[in-house]
């Protein structure tokens, strides 16, 4: 919180579907087993994310609950697997200097009707939060929530540990939870329960969350988080599930999510653009969601007025052979330009 009181807070999120493009866990299930076989591919991953311009180090235990784990077949690795990822970033923040974030997550079993169930997810929650207090965070994220009932479990986990919370709904083709709640409800309902930071994650690219973003901001005074995914949704495909593309090939029709979304990614100035935006809205916790590449933070970093350690890096065209301008630059390759 004394972060978020001098400024923007960047969260850099979207690890499963970068480490699945690296080739280290399975699209569709998305479980973190990567965290298990391959942690220094994980601390190396998060290490990217700081030098980027990241403030916060999320540990890698987004489905790693015992719902999820039994789908792969290694419910027997959970305890071990949520430490190891809570110890790994821990690690690097300790030698970054970031913050630390313990993280739950949407367990895609919650119903409202289902008290049996209910009781289940509070379970799956607690068992998380045990091994979170016990390593030691600075604050916890429950994220990626359909259900404003579901969010509320988890924020209920999470004050019992008495540690902050960032509480966030992915908001999917129609607009709202799936009660059939606003988002402005659903995220003034967080708030009045005592989430310390709300607002949008995962679902929704940059131009389809705003706009909800702005009536979020229109209720709440709690901080506003907002961690859109890096692809160009559209009023008429709202997220990056509904979003179709003709080419043919694809196994589910025209539906190119979760691993054929490449050409709908965003660029960094998308990702700058709608930072800027997002930042005049009044959102004070920012992050991309899946998809998210070192390159987007450092984008966000920067149109927060930010130099982080990979803007040393950051593209400068006046160098470049033909399309730039300095004094050795030889003629014949000036002239070239418009011929690339």
């Amino acid at each position: 919180m004394e972060r978020l009181a001098d400024g923007p807070v960047i969260c850099a999120e979207g690890y499963l579907f970068e480490l699945e493009r690296r080739g280290y866990l399975q699209a569709g299930a998305f479980v973190p087993e990567v965290v298990s076989d391959h942690p220094d591919v994980v601390r190396q991953l998060h290490q990217d994310f700081v030098h980027a311009g990241s403030d916060v180090v999320e540990a890698l235990t987004y489905y790693a609950h015992r719902e999820k784990m039994r789908l792969i077949g290694r419910e027997d690795e959970l305890e071990p697997m949520n430490r190891q990822a809570l110890r790994i970033a821990k690690d690097v923040a300790a030698e970054t200097g970031a913050l630390v974030a313990g993280n739950i997550c949407n367990t895609n079993i919650y119903d409202p009707d289902d008290a049996a169930g209910q009781a289940k997810i509070r379970d799956l929650y607690a068992e998380q939060m045990e091994w979170i207090v016990d390593e030691g965070v600075d604050f916890v994220i429950a994220e990626t929530f359909p259900w404003q009932g579901e969010a509320e479990l988890a924020l209920d986990a999470i004050k019992q540990s008495g540690l902050p919370a960032v509480v966030t709904y992915a908001i999917h083709r129609d607009g709202l939870t799936r009660e059939g709640i606003t988002p402005a409800r659903a995220c003034k309902a967080l708030e009045d329960q005592g989430a310390a930071v709300v607002g949008l994650n995962c679902a929704r690219g940059p131009e389809t969350m705003l706009p909800i973003l702005q009536e979020i901001a229109a209720v709440c005074t709690v901080p506003i988080a907002a961690l859109p995914v890096p692809f160009r949704t559209s009023e008429s495909e709202p997220t990056f599930q509904s979003l179709t593309d003709s080419c043919s090939g694809h196994p589910d029709g025209d539906r190119p999510f979760p691993v054929h979304l490449d050409p709908m990614s965003c660029t960094r100035m998308d990702i700058a653009r709608f930072t800027t935006e997002a930042k005049a809205l009044g959102v004070k916790y920012f992050g991309v969601c899946c998809g998210a590449g070192p390159h987007h933070i450092r984008a966000m970093a920067e149109a927060l007025g930010r130099r982080p350690p990979a803007s040393r890096y950051s593209a400068d065209m006046s160098k470049h052979y033909a399309l730039g301008d300095f004094d050795r630059q030889r003629k014949q390759d000036r002239d070239f330009r418009d011929r690339l």
